[in-house]
């Protein structure tokens, strides 16, 4: 019913870690990064050529801070998403689409300016600008989360789309800008089983991080 086309800790990481979390059956068709210059066909999946591409009953999902919600909700019910009678419903989707929309976009462009683009093609300056950008919104960040998780006193789906934020920013050399107070936050949720399953479903089960795949 549910497969997963995934490149090692990229942005399908969050929805491969949903999956374990909530231990539902599923495919994961691993890829290297990244898969619409390296997957022949695989835009004829997703024509977006992006990742995570998710099947679920024939339908296709292409949104890494989606697809966890989706998953709770739809193959639920489950505490890992917050009801709307819930106080904390509007802060958890708040937090569930900060962690892409604000903190892994800026993120992507510091990262294709350091790494991804050829030499000539790199733009240190505007690279270290959205450093700075990710890492002035992750403190804003901080300061409206709960204690312990995001948010409603306990783990949802929105710790894994901002959880993943932090642990990209500590695996391209932007741990500069993540605090001490969100490296414990990330170090808290790399505990829980449901991320051990992850890393060791994606065949990393020493918690190493390669955005690259």
């Amino acid at each position: 019913m549910i497969t997963l086309y995934h490149c090692r800790d990229a942005r399908s990481f969050r929805a491969l870690w949903a999956l374990e979390e909530l231990e539902l059956p599923y495919t994961l068709e691993l890829m290297p990064f990244p898969p619409r210059a390296r997957v022949e066909g695989y835009k004829a999946i997703n024509p977006l050529g992006t990742v995570p591409a998710l099947l679920a009953d024939g339908e296709l999902m292409t949104e890494s801070a989606a697809i966890p919600h989706f998953l709770a909700t739809r193959f639920g019910p489950s505490a890992l998403a917050v009801a709307p009678d819930e106080v904390a419903y509007p802060r958890y989707l708040n937090f569930l689409h900060m962690g892409e929309a604000t903190l892994t976009f800026p993120q992507t462009i510091h990262l294709r300016y350091t790494r991804l683009e050829p030499p000539e093609r790199q733009v240190p300056q505007a690279a270290e600008d959205y450093a700075k950008w990710f890492g002035s919104r992750l403190r804003a960040a901080e300061t409206l989360m709960d204690t312990e998780f995001a948010c409603a006193g306990r783990f949802t789906m929105a710790d894994i789309s901002l959880g993943y934020a932090v642990m990209l920013a500590l695996a391209i050399g932007l741990e500069q800008q993540v605090t001490p107070g969100m490296a414990a936050y990330l170090d808290r949720l790399t505990r829980r089983d449901g991320f051990r399953r992850a890393k060791a479903a994606q065949g990393t089960s020493d918690g190493t991080t390669d955005p690259l795949g």
